[in-house]
């Protein structure tokens, strides 16, 4: 069984975030062949074009830990019904210079929790656009907008809702499908890549 290398990034800064509560619970639900690694993003300055010639040690870092991931997985809220500001940077950080995307052809999936029944709904679909345009792969179904029930998600990542449990345990399990999809689709040889290469 292959093991994939899946880098997280969880889009809210706050210490006593419900989607880091969220990331827990469906790293402790995945699949076993999917393992770990938290992208950080709160260390990161404003991007700006200015760095493009010479990357701060912490953007280059956040560049290295997207190139090293098989596949990103992106749990967060919505603010104003949009992406949020921390994570919309770390975007736009492992996205440039020109011509150095980081995010290109990584498999993504994007999950998120509020307190309301939009479930975080908007925000998504901000990030589809902007996912697409980095040409990062998505799953786009099962969709995952929960409303955030603090007596059902524990702090340690359990998850006292059956249903619950069993939909994010599902999501998890098609996300690693996915990932293994989108890896053989665009592996070296791989007839997509030379009817690519025939056409440029």
């Amino acid at each position: 069984m292959s093991t994939f290398k899946i880098g997280y990034f969880v889009g809210s800064l706050s210490s006593t975030s419900i989607n880091r509560t969220l990331s827990k619970a469906l790293i402790k639900l995945a699949p076993p062949e999917l393992e770990f690694t938290e992208i950080p993003i709160g260390n990161l300055p404003l991007y700006s074009q200015d760095y493009d010639a010479a990357y701060p040690p912490e953007a280059q870092a956040l560049k290295q830990a997207i190139e090293a991931s098989d596949g990103i997985l992106f749990v967060s809220p919505e603010y104003n019904r949009s992406i949020p500001g921390a994570l919309k940077n770390a975007i736009d950080w492992g996205s440039r210079p020109w011509g150095t995307n980081s995010f290109a052809r990584k498999p993504t999936g994007i999950v998120g929790a509020s307190g309301g029944n939009i479930g975080t709904a908007v925000m998504q679909s901000s990030m589809r656009s902007v996912l697409s345009f980095l040409d990062a792969p998505q799953l786009n179904s099962p969709e995952v907008y929960i409303k955030f029930e603090p007596d059902v998600y524990g702090a340690d990542g359990d998850v006292s809702n059956e249903d619950s449990a069993a939909f994010l345990r599902h999501y998890m399990e098609e996300y690693a499908a996915f990932v293994e999809r989108v890896l053989a689709a665009t592996a070296p040889g791989h007839i997509g890549d030379q009817q690519a290469g025939k056409w440029k």
